[in-house]
């Protein structure tokens, strides 16, 4: 019996795979989803065999079967990574890969032991994984997939149609040409970009309610938007939606305090009310309104997720902030306002070798800080101040 496509579906996968993960003819396609994510899934495998790809291969997993083994496997379960999974992201460099968000069951594993939910990761996998970012060898891309589940959490009731809206419009899908919009859209951030590149800053202060932060600058590290590209010079979007313009921080000088401005949705809990204090770089205080001890046990799992690997900036023209909807995903969320990462540094930010200045470590964690009392400001290298964002306003000229 024929299936009838669905058409926004299409349209949707066919976005990711163009202008997201821009998969080149002749390349395989990786993709990892929730075994709820299966139709979009299937729609990514269609687009991807349309635009060329030799072969697709698809990763499911079940989040329920993460939570037994949390909940009843033993320590040694919980960090490790099958040699079959590493093998397969071995493959992964030279090719495309896409992901997809929007949980079913955010709080899934909210009730489980914080501290085994915190170290519950695949290392070694991480690991080859971010090689591949090192190496710029991967064009890939997250997209999310409107479901019940998720629609309940940001709503209250599991209207999927009225979320397929909000995501329709954050990732230009409403607009008559969503390529054209999305080159339009990636121009205007590639140019605030190179504004602040201009400025040769070495430091930022972040002021407001709970926040006094200042994070230092790397002299080599661009401000750049999410178009990335690869090594070979192919083009990427890897986060749709996107708003930001971002850059890697010197993971050595950093200090103050961080007050989180929206609830975070990590590894099937929601973190609210997260407060951190911050010396010589590092993380060296958590506390939290709830899930306090999911970031601790996540900082405690890798000796190095405690100094910062990314800044980065939103002002109030962002589709997803103008929604006023609480996503309870990051992918959305970060791109909502400003943001900040624990962790990992972002590579692409450097043309050369990034040095001591990036940190490396198998966490990256990004928390959202922006609403209309942060101000932020440029410092230079002689200590003079110059304004970024006040009232969510971009006060650099466009």
């Amino acid at each position: 019996m024929a299936v009838e496509l669905d058409e926004r579906l299409e349209r949707y996968a066919d976005l990711a795979v163009r202008v997201g993960a821009n998969v080149e003819e002749g390349q395989n396609v990786f993709i990892q989803a929730q075994i709820e994510h299966a139709p979009l899934a299937r729609a990514l495998t269609r687009a991807a065999y349309h635009a060329g790809a030799r072969y697709v291969d698809v990763l499911y997993r079940d989040d329920h079967v993460r939570k037994a083994m949390i909940e009843l496997g033993p320590d040694e379960a919980l960090e490790h990574s099958p040699e079959w999974l590493k093998e397969r992201w071995r493959q992964i460099p030279g090719n495309a890969n896409l992901a997809t968000t929007g949980d079913p069951e955010p709080e899934l594993l909210a009730g489980l032991d914080g501290a085994r939910v915190g170290r519950a990761r695949m290392k070694e996998v991480i690991e080859i994984a971010r090689r591949g970012m090192v190496e710029r060898s991967v064009n890939w891309t997250g997209i999310a997939y409107p479901n019940e589940g998720w629609a309940e959490k940001v709503f209250g009731e599991p209207d999927v149609a009225r979320l397929w809206e909000a995501v329709a419009f954050c990732t230009r899908l409403d607009e008559a040409d969503p390529v054209a919009a999305w080159r339009d859209h990636m121009a205007r951030l590639e140019s605030r970009a190179a504004k602040l590149n201009e400025l040769g800053l070495d430091a930022l202060h972040y002021r407001g309610p709970g926040t006094d932060f200042t994070v230092g600058l790397l002299p080599h590290a661009r401000w750049m938007s999410a178009l990335f590209r690869t090594a070979s010079g192919r083009e990427y979007v890897p986060n749709m939606p996107t708003e930001e313009i971002f850059t890697t921080p010197d993971c050595r000088r950093a200090k103050g305090t961080i007050a989180s401005s929206l609830p975070l949705a990590l590894h099937g809990d929601i973190v609210d009310g997260l407060r951190l204090t911050v010396a010589d770089g590092k993380i060296v205080d958590v506390q939290a309104d709830h899930g306090a001890e999911l970031v601790r046990g996540q900082l405690e799992s890798d000796e190095r997720a405690g100094y910062f690997g990314e800044l980065a900036l939103v002002d109030g023209t962002s589709r997803v902030g103008q929604t006023g909807i609480r996503f309870f995903d990051t992918l959305y969320d970060e791109n909502a306002t400003c943001h900040i990462a624990y962790g990992f540094g972002i590579p692409d930010v450097f043309e050369s070798d990034p040095g001591e200045g990036m940190n490396i470590s198998t966490v990256h964690t990004d928390f959202m800080i922006g609403r209309p009392e942060l101000e932020v400001d440029g410092l230079t290298a002689d200590g003079r101040a110059v304004p970024i964002l006040r009232e969510e306003t971009w006060q650099l000229p466009e």
